[in-house]
Order: C-alpha cells, then sequence, then structure tokens
C-alpha cells in the first residue's frame, strides 16, 4: 500500500564526490568527446561538473556505481546514438527513467546511462488518449491529464518514473476498477538494439508490445514514449484505518475474506508491522457509498478503528494525499534508505496469526499489502505477459538498513523465503529483488518461456543484459 510508504524513507546526507577512470573503449576519450558532440542533450563522464549529481539514483545504496557516461537525452535520436555507440563499443548500457529501481539496474557500473527525465512532456490526443514521454513522473503525468480531466490508473509515489512502472506491470489504487498501467499501452516509441526507432503497436510489433506489458524495465531496449487509453477523471472517496497492532492478524483475516466480495470501484491495501495495522485504499464514487463497505470491513475485524479518515475529493487530489505531497514539489528531498522484496498472496492466508508473527518477527520489518483482482483479473494472458492475474494481492516486505544492508537483506529474506512456502515463488517484478530465489521464474511465471523468445529476436548480442534481464 502506496499510502504509508514514507515512513520507510529518511533524508539522505550529502554523498562525496568519487573519482573512477573510464572504461578503455577503441578511441578513448575521443570516441565519448563525438558522442557528445552529437547529443542534443548532455553527457556528464567522470571528472565534470555536475557527474556526480547525475549518476545518482534513488537509492543511496548504490551511490558506489560509477557509470563512464551519463547521458540526459534531449530526444529520440539522442537515445539512438546511445545504443549506437554502447553496441558499437560494446559497453554496458541502461536507461533510467524515474530511477527507483531497487537493484540499481538503471545505474550501470562502467557503462552508459541513459537518462530519459528530459522526455517528460504528456499531451492528451483525441479519444482520451495520451502520449506520455518516457521520462516523467508520476507527479507531472497526473497532473497534466487532471488539467484535462483525465486518469490513468498508476501508482501513488511522485516520483517515480511511468516507464518503470508501466513495464513491470503498474499496481495502483486505480487498478480493480481500470486495470494495471501497462493493460493501458496502446502503443510505444521504442529504440531497439539495432539502433532503430520505431513504433510498437498491436500491428507493427504485437509480440514485443505483449512483452512490454510488464515484462519489466530494462529488457529488449529503450522505450521512449507511450501511448496510454486514459480514463475521465472521477470523484474519489480516499480512506484510512488505523488499528490497534495487536489486532494485526484479525485485519489480514478480515480483509482477505471482505475484499473478494467489494465491487471493482474498492480498491485496498494494508500497512502491517510491530507498530502497524493500518488498512487505506479509495473508492471510485462517494463517501457515503464506501461508508457502509468500511462499516463491514471493521464488523469482521471485530475491534474499531483508532482512527478513520474519508475523504472525498478529486483523483489528483487524491494522489497528492496518498503521496503525501501535498504540492507534488519538483524535488523531493527524500532518498531510499532500505530494501525490499516481495511476494504474491495467491491465495487467501490459511493461519492469519503465524503470517502476523511472521511479519513483525523483526521489529523494523513493515510490509505493504496491494489488493488486486476485479478489472486486474479479467486481461487474457494473448494482450499482456503480466502473470498475477488470479492473484489476491501482492504484499512488499521493506526494511531500514539500521545495522547495515546484510543483516536487512537477511531479514527480509526470511520472510520472502517462509511466504514462498506458503504461497509459492511468484514476485512482483517492480520491487525487485537481486536476491530472490528462482527469480526469473518468480517475476514472470509461465509468461518466461515466450518473453525468452521475444528478447532474443529484439536483443539478440544481449546488448541490454543485467543480472535478473531477459537478455542475459
Amino acid at each position: 500500500m502506496e499510502l504509508d510508504r514514507r515512513t520507510i524513507l529518511r533524508l539522505a546526507g550529502a554523498v562525496p564526490a568519487l573519482a573512477a577512470a573510464p572504461v578503455a573503449i577503441p578511441g578513448g576519450g575521443g570516441s565519448w568527446e563525438r558522442l557528445r558532440a552529437h547529443l542534443a542533450g548532455e553527457l556528464f563522464r567522470p571528472g565534470d561538473p555536475g557527474y556526480d549529481e547525475a549518476r545518482l539514483g534513488f537509492f543511496s545504496l548504490y551511490d558506489h556505481r560509477m557509470p563512464d557516461g551519463v547521458a540526459i537525452c534531449a530526444n529520440e535520436d539522442d537515445v539512438r546514438r546511445c545504443v549506437e555507440f554502447a553496441a558499437r563499443h560494446r559497453i554496458p548500457i541502461a536507461a533510467r527513467s524515474g530511477g527507483h529501481s531497487y537493484a540499481g539496474y538503471s545505474i550501470v557500473d562502467k557503462g552508459l546511462v541513459v537518462d530519459l527525465s528530459r522526455l517528460s512532456t504528456v499531451e492528451i490526443l483525441p479519444g482520451g488518449r495520451a502520449a506520455i514521454g518516457a521520462g516523467a513522473m508520476l507527479r507531472q503525468v497526473y497532473e497534466a491529464l487532471a488539467a484535462a480531466g483525465r486518469a490513468l490508473p498508476a501508482g501513488s509515489c511522485p516520483t517515480v518514473g511511468i516507464a518503470g512502472l508501466a513495464l513491470g506491470g503498474g499496481i495502483g489504487v486505480l487498478g480493480r476498477k481500470y486495470g494495471l498501467t501497462c493493460d493501458r499501452i496502446e502503443s510505444v516509441r521504442f529504440v531497439g538494439a539495432d539502433g532503430e526507432p520505431r513504433l510498437v503497436s498491436a500491428e507493427t510489433a504485437p509480440d514485443l508490445l505483449w512483452a512490454l506489458r510488464g515484462g519489466g524495465g530494462g529488457n529488449f531496449g529503450i522505450v521512449t514514449s507511450f501511448t496510454f487509453t486514459t480514463e475521465a477523471a472521477r470523484t474519489l472517496a480516499n480512506f484510512e484505518l488505523t488499528f490497534p497492532p495487536a489486532v494485526l492478524a484479525d485485519l489480514v483475516a478480515a480483509w482477505q475474506e471482505w475484499l473478494p466480495a467489494m465491487p471493482d470501484e474498492l480498491w485496498s491495501g494494508m500497512g502491517l508491522g510491530s507498530q502497524a495495522a493500518n488498512c487505506g485504499g479509495c473508492f471510485v464514487g462517494s463517501a457515503a457509498q464506501v461508508n457502509p463497505l468500511l462499516d463491514d470491513l471493521v464488523r469482521r475485524v471485530g475491534t474499531q478503528p483508532t482512527k478513520r479518515v474519508v475523504t472525498e475529493q478529486g483523483h489528483l487530489a487524491t494522489m497528492r494525499a496518498l503521496a503525501e505531497e501535498v504540492n507534488f514539489p519538483a524535488a523531493v528531498a527524500v532518498r531510499g534508505e532500505y530494501v525490499s522484496t516481495s511476494r504474491m498472496l495467491t491465495r487467501p492466508v490459511r493461519d492469519p496469526g503465524a503470517l502476523a508473527s511472521l511479519l513483525t518477527s523483526d521489529p523494523r520489518l513493515y510490509s505493504i499489502v496491494d489488493a488486486y483482482g476485479g478489472a486486474i483479473a479479467r486481461v487474457p494472458s494473448s494482450a499482456s505477459c503480466f502473470p498475477h492475474r488470479s492473484a489476491l494481492g501482492s504484499i512488499q516486505i521493506t526494511r531500514g538498513l539500521d545495522g547495515g544492508e546484510a543483516v536487512a537483506r537477511q531479514s527480509i529474506g526470511r520472510v520472502r523465503d517462509e511466504l514462498g512456502r506458503e504461497f509459492g515463488q511468484a514476485g512482483y517484478v517492480n520491487y525487485i529483488d537481486p536476491e530472490m530465489p528462482d527469480w526469473a521464474k518468480a517475476y514472470y511465471g509461465d509468461s518466461l518461456p515466450r518473453l525468452r523468445r521475444v528478447a532474443r529476436k529484439y536483443d539478440p548480442d544481449g546488448l541490454f543484459a543485467f543480472d535478473q534481464g531477459l537478455a542475459r
């Protein structure tokens, strides 16, 4: 549940400047200078003013990584030139939209980062469609769509990039009503390993479009823009219920019975931990409509919440409230200081008490449950490679870095593996975990063989390969 995500972030300190020698490639610095000269945007290399800021992603864990170049692309042609450069010199390359990869895969050590942040325009097209640059952050998307009276089902963290979110699936508070973000992809502009820009649609490349609808960021090539179908923006009732932490097991038991009986208009999630037993979400409709549904949940829990807030407002205001960003500021002085993993809840929990004990086994753990069902479950496998349509929901397990990264990963790994024994080995690729067992099957399920074939077709030499990539 995005509602409480801010509780696992903290302000980052200053990052010291680091020095690193660029990788040796034919032509050396001259080759890089020729690339710089041909870009409409900017190229930052080690030692350049601004390099130490340009190379950073969202998570401070990966601040030690030193790309040999960070290209701030101004247009699709810049992306094409970067891909051609990386292919010619056989150096690692990675695209970066919002930079929120949980494993830091958008910051490629001793390679070329293709930063898409300037490709961020949002244009409303006839029929309520929207053309959105791959570098747009969700706050930009929501503001532009709201101005035109439109809405897109997506996440609620304002600094997440639209590209990574959509390519991995895209769960959010409108998902049960309108589907995943990837379900709304009509077409994309795409630069493949051959360096050729192309339009990917059901008519031009149906296999690639299928793969891009949930096949994970970083695979196949670089998307430069999307065309999405959108919905008319409607009034939403945003709700938050806070229960005593002691009734965590009762909340889980009640929620998993209550949610499947709810109309598609209602989305809900839970925030669970030693000090948290919260339920929040939103309803596409009025507060008067959702309050009786919440009464039913409270009755099932058997304990009155210590806090109950229901706020009726527009889509943009709801996204702002869920993100706890009153004004969606252009710069957010918060960076990620935590590790995360996930599992899919493939069925109701048999023993909510045992789950509660597991999720509170380390007081620094915080787990976020996101609801599936509704429109998410009705998309056929032929339309999208997202493999988790039948799940009750997903659970993201997070922990701060107190005691160090190894301790934090051990703690979340213990929960991940126990949940895997209970619910199966599936996980959500947008919460990518570098230590996920059998990661390819976990993230892609039955779609994996076909995805591998698409990767071989469009990236036969593995230009876009990375540790958990389909081309490796």
